[in-house]
């Protein structure tokens, strides 16, 4: 039998031997030894090489080399549409692999890079663009990218553009000088991350002040890019009816006499007779930011059930991805990038350490790493990449042990522990730190607060709040920590307060519509929406939104499902948003209508049944109501 040679090598060798390699290559040619060509530059570069290493880095050199057209002993050739600066990168690339890319030379390098055909320089190149890219350039950086059709890089422009529109149109000079066709675009887009349509408008008259007199004939071109019907309707009158580019403007006459038509009819809904469609001017975006919520209390027993809400469109959607490993119920959420993590709970038997994760783009469930205490009851927050759980109550005890997440290592482990043990507590982020209020410790509801500084891995007290707040809401926005509602050991609470980290103390705000304790809370569209929860009766599934501008609540669309111990979070930029909105945004008015109906319906039966009933059983209903 002959011998057997067996090869074998390592990740390691080949990468060293192609280090050495290199090496050897640079120093010959740094040496000017064995160099069989020479690239000159029309502005006097010359550089001494070797064909076979700029073969490999360029299909352009390696067609240079190899063509029938070149003579095979021809030792220079003059490179045309390159500087002698771009050539010498072009030559450090080819033989180290590094491209030495700089704010000053990335504008010149990137198209030697696309004429050369040198594929990891340009990946180099527009990985740099995209490190850089922020509110002030991302309009050229589009610009630019279509000149050399960098497709990629194109999309990351457009796509940051998109989402920060609001930063971009208010602080970028280059959308001042975006051309009309440019601007109708940008503002015409399902896709733009915008609160609302008065944002979109005073974009629009902010590119027409740059130069009023070239640009105020294309008022009415803006006007059509806004959606007008969603306005506030005193906002519309004041400030766009009677602007001094529209007032007298003929072409923008048509367009005010819609937007009025709609704003009455939208008035008078209830007692159309026909179908009513939804115009352009009131169909809304698509939005930027979904909420997702998942699980919690129902119908007498846990739920697994996963609603989104479609903020643009004011509707709930119910999610065809629920779970598999079953309901949980007072368990909590956290978001990194596309993936949701839900926390602990319990099922109405068993209290959890068990972790699940939900993808929402793939929309894969997967179990994670258990924690190493159940949890029931738990606060989550997550900071900087990392996940924390608070508190809660494994069946047994109230706890104040903590323990961090780190997705990259799929490890839980523990922290300082809290001042107080905490149950149905509630935690948010502020100012790098990690905040958690009210709760409950086994034997009465609690006003204490505290917050953890990961550097100093100490948890501080900070002053209490007002009331007593078990089952309570918190969240930070705008610099300030909200805690809304809960259960003071008496009743649900309708109050709420906040916490400026500032003067260091708590205020009130005003009250919400609803009593409610386990509910949901998260920030949509600069406003506080608050989900769910128990009223001290029953599981409800009202929802209202805060405004901190006008210090006002507002109603928004109730769930499907009436739930508490639910959770909620919002994820952002999902590039699959369309399968988590409402679909028939042509027929939201329509809805709005048939809505209106039934409720005449509901009230006119009502009615009708209430002049039925003799008043003696009407007057013992009410007492035995009181």
């Amino acid at each position: 039998m002959g011998a057997s040679v067996v090869l074998s090598s390592s990740e390691e060798t080949l990468s060293k031997m192609k280090s050495d390699c290199l090496k050897v290559w640079t120093d010959l040619k740094d040496y000017k030894k064995c160099c069989d060509v020479i690239l000159q530059t029309e502005d006097g570069g010359a550089f001494a090489v070797h064909k076979s290493i700029m073969a490999v880095c360029s299909p352009y050199f390696r067609a240079l080399f190899t063509s029938k057209i070149s003579r095979r002993s021809r030792s220079k050739f003059l490179i045309p549409g390159v500087s002698s600066p771009m050539l010498q990168l072009i030559v450090h690339f080819a033989y180290s692999g590094c491209t030495q890319v700089t704010e000053d030379n990335v504008v010149h390098l990137l198209p030697a890079a696309d004429q050369f055909n040198i594929l990891g320089m340009l990946r180099d190149c527009t990985h740099f663009l995209l490190q850089k890219m922020d509110c002030e350039n991302c309009i050229g950086f589009a610009e630019f990218a279509r000149c050399f059709f960098l497709l990629d890089l194109e999309k990351a422009a457009e796509k940051y553009l998109l989402s920060h529109f609001v930063d971009v149109v208010t602080q970028s000079e280059e959308f001042l000088d975006m051309p009309l066709e440019s601007v109708v675009w940008l503002l015409n887009h399902d896709r733009i991350n915008v609160r609302n349509e008065e944002l979109v408008w005073e974009a629009g008259l902010r590119w027409i002040d740059h130069k009023p007199y070239e640009r105020k004939k294309h008022v009415d071109s803006i006007m059509r890019c806004v959606r007008l019907g969603l306005m506030d309707t005193q906002y519309f009158m004041e400030k766009v009816k009677v602007h001094k580019y529209v007032e007298n403007n003929d072409s923008c006459k048509p367009i005010v006499i819609e937007t009025l038509r709609f704003l009455w009819d939208l008035e008078m809904i209830g007692q159309k007779k026909d179908v009513v469609e939804t115009p352009f001017l009131a169909t809304p975006r698509i939005p930027y930011s979904i909420l997702f919520t998942i699980g919690g209390w129902s119908g007498g027993s846990p739920t697994n059930l996963v609603e989104t809400y479609d903020t643009k469109a004011d509707r709930w959607i119910k999610v065809e991805e629920m779970d598999p490993a079953g309901p949980r119920a007072y368990h909590k959420l956290a978001v990194i990038g596309f993936d949701i993590f839900v926390i602990g709970g319990f099922d109405g038997n068993d209290y959890f350490n068990s972790c699940r994760c939900f993808n929402a783009v793939t929309k894969q469930w997967r179990d994670i790493a258990p924690m190493h205490s159940k949890r029931c009851y738990v606060s989550v927050a997550t900071l900087d990449d990392l996940v924390y759980a608070m508190g809660g109550y494994d069946g047994h005890h109230r706890q104040n042990t903590v323990e961090r997440y780190d997705q990259r290592t799929n490890q839980w482990t523990y922290i300082t522990p809290m001042n107080v043990q905490r149950s149905d507590a509630s935690a948010t982020t502020l100012n790098g730190r990690i905040y958690i209020v009210g709760g409950f410790n086994g034997s009465e509801c609690l006003a204490s607060a505290e917050f953890y500084n990961p550097h100093t891995d100490q948890w501080t007290v900070t002053p209490s709040m007002k009331q007593r707040r078990s089952g309570v809401s918190v969240i930070s926005h705008h610099g300030r920590i909200y805690a809304l509602g809960g259960f003071n050991g008496i009743s649900r609470l309708v109050n709420g307060e906040k916490y400026d980290p500032e003067t260091d103390q708590w205020s009130s705000i005003p009250d919400m519509f609803n009593p409610r304790s386990n509910f949901a809370i998260e920030v949509m569209d600069d406003m506080i929406f608050v989900i769910g929860g128990f009223n001290g009766v029953t599981t409800i599934f009202h929802v209202e939104c805060f405004d901190e501008r006008t210090e006002e609540w507002y109603e928004a669309t109730d769930m499907n499902t009436y739930r508490s111990a639910l959770a909620a979070c919002v994820v952002q930029g999902l590039p699959n948003v369309d399968d988590y909105i409402h679909k028939n945004r042509s027929g939201l008015m329509e809805e709005k209508r048939q809505k209106l109906l039934q409720q005449q319906a509901v009230q006119e039966a009502r009615s009708r049944y209430s002049n039925t009933v003799p008043p003696d059983n009407e007057d013992a209903d009410e007492e035995n109501n009181l």
